[in-house]
């Protein structure tokens, strides 16, 4: 009877575990990283988008008629934020000028994924400001 001997067994063993757990690693540092960079686009986002809204148009707010964002100030706004923050986006103003909407679109450059040709994630983010205008009235009129 022939037996066969199982020395280097662990060594293989090892190899391949170790190369899992690299794997297994790298995603969940990769994975996170591209989560924060996606939080951080949404939160530039949205502070950008309420950069843009308070660029109101005087000529309808001084007389009460309405409180809108004047488009080209309050994408210049937007940008501006955008600009000041590092980031690349586009800012939109509804066509009743009483929200401001804001895309921001960033990369995350990855720490593990490099081994497997993965150099870079895009990210997105998205961020709304919607202008309201409240008048409480005194009591008793």
């Amino acid at each position: 009877m022939r037996t066969y001997d199982d020395r280097g067994g662990i060594a293989v063993y090892s190899a391949i575990i170790t190369v899992a757990l690299l794997a297994v690693i790298g995603i969940t540092v990769d994975g996170g990283g591209k989560l924060r960079a996606t939080e951080r686009a949404d939160a530039i986002a949205m502070e950008a988008a309420r950069a843009g809204g308070q660029a109101i148009d005087p000529a309808q707010a001084i007389p009460g008629k309405a409180v809108v964002a004047q488009p080209a100030a309050a994408q210049a706004a937007a940008q501006a934020y955008l600009s000041a923050a590092g980031a690349h986006g586009s800012a939109t103003v509804s066509a009743d000028g009483k929200r401001v909407t804001v895309t921001v679109t960033d990369t995350y450059d990855t720490r593990f994924l490099t081994v497997v040709g993965i150099s870079s994630m895009s990210v997105h983010g998205e961020g709304h400001a919607t202008l309201i205008h409240g008048v409480v009235a005194p009591e008793g009129s």
